[in-house]
């Protein structure tokens, strides 16, 4: 059985901005094969769209233990347009790091990179991860064109349509919460 997210943009059954969200979706899980974590048109730290696809473990201990203030990706990403690969913050010694990428390396997270995007008074930031390699010059550009297509196609909730938004909704609670094994 295919995930919802496959499944959907195969089909092509969705309103243009849903199959744009699907599509490049299905293209950041081939590209961030360990997982990533992407909010999209954050205020006040909470996101208008979340898509998390790390390891559910990964994301349990983040969040139980508040990492996400701590994060010195969440922060730069806070306060810069672009992106930043996760050793340039290790590099740099990145204040009040506290392990946090050790501990995701626990997880299979080796590699990553946080992109950003400040636009027009909105902010869209995503982490993503590998476990076999860096992810390569070309690979974070096409990442950055592909994230800023979600932030553009979910900039305005009104011309999404109701169905749109909703199955994007969908989509975004399906990543999180992975399908319970079949058996």
């Amino acid at each position: 059985m295919q995930d919802p997210v496959t499944a959907a943009a195969t089909t092509g059954r969705l309103a243009d901005p849903a199959r744009i969200v699907i599509e490049v979706l299905a293209r950041l899980k081939e590209l961030a094969p360990a997982g990533f974590a992407l909010g999209l048109h954050i205020t006040f730290m909470t996101p208008r769209y979340m898509f998390e696809a790390y390891p559910p473990a990964w994301l349990d201990l983040y969040g139980r233990e508040g990492m996400l203030m701590r994060d010195p990706t969440v922060r730069w990403a806070l306060s810069h347009h672009g992106a930043k690969r996760w050793s340039e913050f290790e590099e740099h010694g990145a204040p009040g790091e506290d392990g946090i990428f050790a501990r995701a390396r626990g997880f299979g997270l080796n590699y990553g990179h946080m992109r950003s995007i400040h636009q027009d008074g909105g902010l869209s930031f995503g982490g993503l991860a590998r476990s076999d390699r860096d992810f390569t010059d070309a690979e974070i550009e096409e990442i950055g064109g592909l994230v800023q297509r979600l932030h553009d196609a979910t900039h305005a909730r009104e011309t999404l349509g109701t169905e749109a938004s909703a199955r994007i909704h969908d989509m975004a609670v399906v990543m999180t919460r992975p399908a319970p094994p079949r058996g």
